[in-house]
């Protein structure tokens, strides 16, 4: 079949690995201009590392493990009263996200065509196949559409509805960057928790260097389309009053250059797939940055969805109606746990 996946991250390039493999011809389009080199770190869990053995990249991936050696607790007044072990931030195994994703990338980028700086802009599901535009590149009819693009994703935005309708807020939004390693932190965090407030901070790989992250409680998630200058306004009211080492931070936020704001949300969705049109990822079931499952998550959904593609003789009805039903109860936990960790964090 001729397959088109928005989404370049994780969960397309994953699922462009097994769709090749199984024989049909992929192309991979995303927004971004290049292959992106942002985030910060992803854990993997459980069955998950099942998928890197199968794709032939675990090995790979342990040797940009991040090496995190545990989380400081600390008071209002940056005194650490407490420890967390690695793996509740880091999993089983931590990597830079920019790592994984060129990983995948190059172990798909010889057999599936990636079109960058671009993005759909209409779908039309037809009786044998799906018209799609663009914004730029010209309109095309493939036999399936797959959205892996993310929490607002272009893809369900078009076929399923407003992001209003799919989107859950769980009450956490914040700012994520780094700056200079002020704490001398070596493969740790340190993680100070107020009411309504948290700041974590990590260094890794590069000692000199450490990522923010500055959290607080928040009452919608459309605060995540406003622009910087308005995020960063909000951040710093959010965050007045705090001390020990906030006002430093606050002011480190407005000189990163890697400066990004998020808000803890899920996707919940009856359905994943409509037509030819299917979901995978954050795009149909994100669980929440909270959850720590979103890269195990899209790895083993692009497993599942492959797998029964393969299993039913590419009849996309079944194949779809089966990899939701196998998928559900694996998301529905991780969905809770998501939830559970927005609330710990003083949401």
């Amino acid at each position: 079949m001729k397959v088109l996946i928005s989404g370049a991250s994780v969960a397309g390039p994953a699922l462009a690995h097994f769709l090749h493999r199984d024989g049909h011809e992929v192309t991979v389009v995303e927004r971004a201009p290049e292959l992106r080199d942002s985030g910060y770190a992803v854990d993997f869990r459980g069955a998950a590392f099942e998928v890197l053995e199968e794709m032939d990249i675990l090995e790979e991936v342990r040797a940009h493990a991040t090496g995190m050696r545990g989380t400081d607790l600390l008071d209002a007044d940056g005194n650490r009263v407490g420890e967390l072990p690695a793996e509740v931030f880091a999993g089983e195994l931590e990597v830079p996200k920019r790592d994984l994703t060129r990983i995948l990338h190059e172990l798909t980028a010889d057999s599936v065509r990636y079109v960058f700086d671009d993005s759909i802009n209409s779908i039309e599901q037809e009786a044998s196949g799906v018209r799609v535009g663009f914004e730029r590149g010209e309109q095309d009819v493939f036999d399936l559409v797959v959205g892996a693009d993310g929490i607002y994703s272009v893809v369900r935005r078009l076929v399923f509805g407003p992001h209003s309708e799919a989107i859950r807020h769980l009450g956490l939004s914040g700012v994520g960057f780094s700056t200079a390693n002020h704490l001398g932190l070596d493969h740790r965090g340190v993680l100070q928790q107020t009411p309504g407030r948290a700041v974590y901070m990590v260094s890794t790989a590069d000692r000199d260097r450490m990522a923010v992250s500055l959290s607080f409680a928040s009452d919608s998630a459309e605060l995540d389309l406003l622009d910087r200058a308005e995020q960063e306004r909000i951040t710093r009211e959010r965050m007045a009053g705090a001390g020990w080492l906030v006002p430093r931070l606050l002011e480190d936020m407005a000189a990163a250059s890697d400066f990004y704001f998020s808000s803890a949300c899920q996707v919940r969705l009856d359905r994943w797939h409509e037509g030819r049109v299917v979901l995978l990822g954050d795009a149909g079931y994100c669980a929440a940055p909270t959850s720590g499952m979103g890269t195990s998550q899209a790895l083993i959904g692009a497993r599942t969805l492959a797998r029964h593609l393969a299993d039913t003789g590419n009849d996309h009805t079944k194949a779809f109606a089966a990899y939701e039903q196998e998928l559900r109860p694996y998301v529905t936990q991780n969905q809770e746990i998501g939830s559970e960790g927005a609330r710990r964090f003083g949401a």
